[in-house]
């Protein structure tokens, strides 16, 4: 039988992952919202998120930008592609690469959602820099999570 002391590791209110999961739903809620006037899931927002930055992309690239699989990428992309968002050809250089681009109407769509990151901060009752410290930090957790996932799989 656990000590209490043991049982208290065992409590949901003390899971770091339990408190990022629910900030992360919390978060959803709100681009959920926000997100219903651009006719954007908050996953197909990331995806556009990345193609604003960085323009043209095979999907393998794109999906380690976003950290998921092409099975995850691909109905999102359909979805995007059937919305006049994005098109995606494979690429003359290599047949087994797609490539993912945005369409004129998808480019557009980004100066309608230069408001959504303020509206999120704004949202979050933190200070800019407080939100800032708190993405490095939640970096510098991601970054050490995959070190350890990596050698817990050797």
């Amino acid at each position: 039988m656990p000590t209490p002391a043991e049982a208290e590791f065992l409590r949901l209110d003390r899971q770091i992952c339990f408190s990022l999961h629910a900030a992360s739903r919390a978060f959803n809620g709100v681009y959920r919202v926000l997100l219903k006037d651009l006719g954007l899931t908050y996953p197909q927002y990331l995806v556009m998120l990345v193609l604003w930055e960085h323009g043209e992309l095979p999907v393998k690239t794109l999906g380690e930008h976003l950290r998921l699989d092409s099975g995850t990428l691909s109905p999102l992309l359909k979805r995007l592609e059937a919305a006049g968002y994005v098109q995606r050809e494979r690429s003359a250089a290599d047949e087994r690469s797609v490539l993912v681009r945005l369409t004129e109407t998808g480019t557009e769509l980004r100066s309608r959602a230069l408001r959504v990151p303020r509206r999120i901060a704004g949202a979050t009752g933190f200070e800019l820099e407080e939100l800032r410290e708190l993405r490095a930090r939640l970096d510098r957790l991601t970054a050490a999570l995959d070190e350890a996932a990596r050698h817990l799989e050797e």
